[in-house]
């Protein structure tokens, strides 16, 4: 039986690897790569660098093309599903035509693998498909919410208090209900800019853990403009740009 790791690596400092991770990432033969264009190469060669410091002699890597997406689509849901479907298919020919019988494959993915990813989803279709077969195991990793977190020097959550993890798309229908602690991933439409800002603090990060990490916090109001230009300017410069951040609000 081959043996697929879905491992996470945490946020981007390759220091984020837990034990477990580099471990599993030592056994691995075959390390299974998405290419997302020019654009991502620097994520690609974060990914490089964790293999080369990690990663055993006579190691593999297979790359397959990421299929691209309608990124401001009518319907996101059906979007998300083609694409996601697209990419299986992606995926399992990579598995079928690198993994051998008896070897060990891997994907490495940014963050924690069972946020805001889709390589577990991805993975249980092909299993459903039944032409391919593997077992696969998940090792946690940093997310990017912890690491933000730590970078701030604060807590997710305040005593006795709920928070909510969700995404811009979301936060744009509404602020959830009976939450004052909000962390907004996946916004590339900056949309706490339509939050009304009246006592709420941002803690914002980009590229956290890489040496071109940025972080700005303080008064929603005083810093949102600052916000927008570091981030336009950075999206400029490299092509692409991961933030995240949280949203509170004062008693």
């Amino acid at each position: 039986m081959r043996k697929i790791y879905v491992i996470g690596i945490g946020a981007g400092d390759p220091d984020h690897l837990t034990l477990q991770a580099a471990k599993a990432i030592g056994r691995t033969d075959v390390f299974f790569l998405l290419d997302k264009g020019e654009a991502k190469e620097s994520m690609i060669e974060l990914r490089r660098g964790i293999l080369k410091a990690y990663g055993k002699p006579g190691r593999r890597i297979a790359e397959g093309r990421d299929p691209d997406r309608d990124r401001t689509p009518a319907d996101y849901e059906g979007t998300i599903a083609d694409w996601r479907h697209r990419r299986s298919e992606v995926t399992e020919a990579l598995i079928r035509e690198h993994l051998l019988d008896g070897e060990t494959g891997a994907f490495l993915v940014w963050g924690d693998p069972s946020l805001y990813d889709s390589t577990i989803a991805i993975l249980d279709e092909i299993l459903a498909r039944g032409g391919t077969r593997f077992d696969y195991e998940v090792i946690p990793g940093i997310s990017s919410v912890s690491a933000l977190a730590a970078k701030h020097r604060i807590g997710v959550n305040r005593v006795g208090r709920p928070f909510q993890v969700t995404t811009g798309r979301r936060l744009a229908e509404e602020w959830p209900a009976n939450v004052d602690d909000v962390i907004v991933m996946l916004d590339a439409q900056q949309t706490f800019g339509t939050v009304d800002a009246q006592d709420v603090d941002i803690y914002w990060g980009a590229y956290i853990g890489t040496p071109d990490e940025m972080l700005v916090s303080g008064p929603l109001a005083e810093v949102a403009d600052e916000i927008r230009r570091v981030r336009a300017e950075a999206r400029a410069r490299h092509g692409w740009i991961m933030d995240t951040y949280l949203l509170r609000r004062r008693p």
